[in-house]
């Protein structure tokens, strides 16, 4: 039986090889694209919906006119219509979950006064409209819609609008618009692709210019995203998905293989990366994976992610092991350990952290509430999860009295005559001048 996962000596060399692998799956590394959706966007700019239904026919092979691009309450109801009870009340379920744990991340303006007549605060603004891409065809996932919306709705977002490429016959992925629904999103478009995001982005006569834009999706819509930025905040540029699961002699071997292989089949470019002390869970994983993926549906995806992006590391022990895991900052860390609540504080560097042989990583991709859009390619050195923050601005509150700019009007007159700008000075000193 072909053996799909290599096991290597985790040393200095294979660290920096592994590293140097997986950022090539970055999406900055997609340039031949660019000079393509900046065209895209250009078009969007200059003619709006026109461009977009041009687009929508070109690319989603679908003919809609500006009066069709919206969904309709009735399409809604047929999307309820389409799909089982059972799974409706899931959805509602992972919703109550998703939207309990974002209340926590609710913050407040404050505002601290002293005696003096000094007031100093921070006035927290929920954003105004938020545009969500959610994909279409295969790739259609409720689970992001949810991630998406939810936050936007707990931080106060007035209003949250949703794009997603139609079928050929104007139709939409009925659970993508019950999820929509459940969220709260306030209206959806039929458009995707690089155009939805300059859509959002700039505006048309039928799809309103939004303040952020945030969601997966391909490779056009990662650019498009980019190209945007600054015109618009975006949430992130997300790369293929990745999981790592830290690993010691005591983890089922069946639980790794299985967590493994549930990142793997996104796509050939996922990452799926075990990192062990044990030879023999080493060599007992590798085993589980080949005997799974006789089994599973999307099993060449897999194999060839697995050869792309798929490594089993044994580490001599677990102080390399979890430098290697905050170099590698993975999407998702599983922690399978004997006491994985004693790693966890060594952690600097993971988009999302599981505990446990009973948290396995698609418990967060659908019901367990924390985001499950997440810094990828190694950005959980620096970036976070998708949250409230996201959908909120913050702005600075001053106040002085007379008496509190008297007491310093002296300070900053001399700070602002050392950088040479004097006419700051002037603006402090002219309001003390019957004083001198």
């Amino acid at each position: 039986m072909k053996n799909n996962m290599r096991i290597l000596e985790l040393t200095e060399s294979t660290r920096k090889n592994i590293l140097e692998n997986l950022l090539k799956r970055s999406p900055s590394q997609y340039g031949q694209y660019e000079a393509a959706v900046n065209d895209i966007i250009t078009q969007i700019r200059e003619r709006g919906d026109e461009a977009l239904l041009e687009y929508t026919e070109r690319f989603d092979h679908c003919t809609l006119t500006p009066d069709t691009l919206e969904v309709t309450e009735e399409e809604i109801r047929q999307a309820y219509g389409a799909l089982t009870p059972e799974f409706i009340e899931v959805l509602k379920k992972s919703a109550a979950n998703i939207r309990a744990y974002h209340e926590k991340q609710l913050r407040n303006s404050w505002f601290d006064t002293k005696e003096n007549g000094t007031i100093l605060g921070q006035k927290i603004t929920p954003l105004q409209r938020v545009g969500v891409y959610v994909p279409g065809g295969t790739a259609a996932y409720p689970s992001s819609v949810l991630m998406n919306i939810i936050p936007a709705k707990v931080a106060g977002v007035k209003e949250i609008v949703m794009t997603t490429p139609p079928g050929r016959d104007g139709s939409m992925n009925p659970a993508t618009l019950v999820a929509a629904d459940i969220a709260g999103a306030a209206k959806i478009y039929k458009a995707g692709g690089a155009q939805a995001v300059a859509a959002l982005a700039f505006g048309t006569a039928t799809i309103p210019k939004v303040d952020k834009i945030t969601g997966p999706g391909n490779i056009f819509v990662a650019l498009a995203k980019r190209s945007v930025f600054g015109y618009v905040s975006i949430d992130s540029i997300a790369g293929p998905s990745e999981i790592l699961v830290l690993a010691d002699e005591t983890a089922n071997p069946r639980y790794v293989a299985a967590d493994l292989l549930s990142q793997a089949e996104h796509d050939i470019l996922a990452s799926a990366i075990l990192i062990t002390t044990s030879g023999t869970l080493a060599e007992s994983v590798s085993a589980e994976i080949d005997a799974f993926l006789q089994q599973l549906s999307r099993k060449e995806i897999m194999e060839q992610s697995l050869q792309n992006y798929g490594y089993i590391l044994l580490a001599p022990d677990l102080d390399t092991a979890v430098e290697t895991v905050n170099e590698i900052a993975s999407e998702h860390l599983e922690i399978l350990t004997a006491s994985p609540f004693e790693i966890l504080p060594k952690i600097q560097n993971a988009g999302a952290i599981f505990l446990g042989e009973y948290s396995s990583e698609p418990l967060g991709d659908y019901f367990a509430g924390p985001n499950h859009v997440l810094p990828t390619n190694g950005t959980a050195k620096f970036f976070s999860p998708l949250g409230v923050d996201d959908f909120i601005k913050k702005s600075s509150v001053i106040s002085y009295s007379k008496e509190a700019l008297r007491e310093v009007h002296k300070d900053i007159e001399l700070f602002a005559g050392q950088e040479g700008l004097t006419a700051h000075a002037n603006s402090i000193k002219v309001r003390f001048e019957a004083e001198a």
